[in-house]
């Protein structure tokens, strides 16, 4: 039997950075605990446990009061460690969902009425992943329950997916700054597509991930991107830690990764509207 990964530290440096009441962690995964909530057969790997625990204990460190969890392709379409988590934090954690294309609606309906927000598609290199235009005709059937759509997608597809995108029937949220290689730098012809999609009406971007588009710590290229989308997009963005960082090339350190959040949002007014204003206007979390 392969032996769990562990994706995550389990003491990461205590962050500095003090964040405004109702900072809001907007992209993180639950993995098990296994036993009660099983890993997909699909799974293309076998993670230690990430139970909601811990991720309550990490928020409570960083002074995160908010989040919203994505569910993992480690759980597949069993949505319910998800929702566990939320009825557990009482409406403070909401989540986006993984689901079939021939979903009822009926099922739609219900994931909107316990907390999911949106559902999350993947686009990666390869023919991996979906048909960009059935995805989008599925949007259609999202819109009458106010959910949105996650799209996860490589960076080299970021202008081959732009057509497609635009014509999506509800708002479009860009997974990890679009995945693209950030060692490339603002310019280059990938991330320049991604900031052309963030300037359309109805697209947010999350400036998450500088440490998958930057794979060596502390992110020198990866930072310059996030702090990029944030001055020219600020009411676009929303940050999350992508905790506990599954498929990765590294463990990142997350007290780096919320310390990072003050090269990104450099002064108290912006580093609010990115954790605070905008995702309540994205995520609509109760009072």
């Amino acid at each position: 039997m392969t032996e769990p990964i562990l994706t995550y530290l389990r003491e990461p440096t205590p962050s500095t950075l003090k964040l405004p009441f109702g900072a809001c962690d907007a992209h993180v995964h639950i993995f098990g605990p296994s036993t009660v909530f099983p890993y997909a057969p699909t799974a293309s790997f076998t993670p230690v446990d990430a139970p909601k625990e811990t991720l309550f204990a990490l928020h409570a460190k960083a002074g995160i009061h908010r989040c919203v969890i994505v569910q993992s392709l480690v759980h597949g379409y069993d949505n319910r460690v998800v929702e566990d988590a939320m009825q557990a934090a009482s409406g403070r954690y909401l989540g986006v969902a993984l689901v079939a294309l021939d979903v009822s609606d009926a099922e739609l309906k219900r994931l909107a009425g316990v907390g999911f927000r949106g559902v999350r598609f993947h686009f990666m290199k390869g023919g991996k992943g979906y048909d960009p235009q059935t995805v989008i005709d599925f949007t259609k059937r999202l819109e009458p329950h106010g959910l949105h759509v996650q799209i996860h997608f490589d960076g080299s597809l970021a202008r081959e997916l732009t057509p497609f995108l635009k014509k999506s029937a509800v708002p479009v949220v860009i997974d990890h700054m679009g995945r693209v290689d950030a060692t490339l730098g603002i310019d280059h012809e990938n991330f320049q597509a991604v900031c052309r999609l963030v300037e359309e009406p109805n697209f947010m971007v999350k400036v998450s991930g500088i440490d998958r588009i930057d794979s060596k710590p502390p992110y020198t290229y990866g930072i310059p991107l996030a702090r990029h989308l944030v001055h020219n997009y600020p009411d676009r963005c929303v940050w999350g830690s992508d905790w506990p960082h599954p498929n990765h090339t590294h463990v990142p350190d997350d007290g780096m990764l919320f310390d990072a959040l003050a090269q990104i949002a450099p002064k108290p007014e912006v580093l609010h509207q990115l954790l605070v204003d905008n995702p309540q206007r994205l995520y609509r979390f109760s009072a």
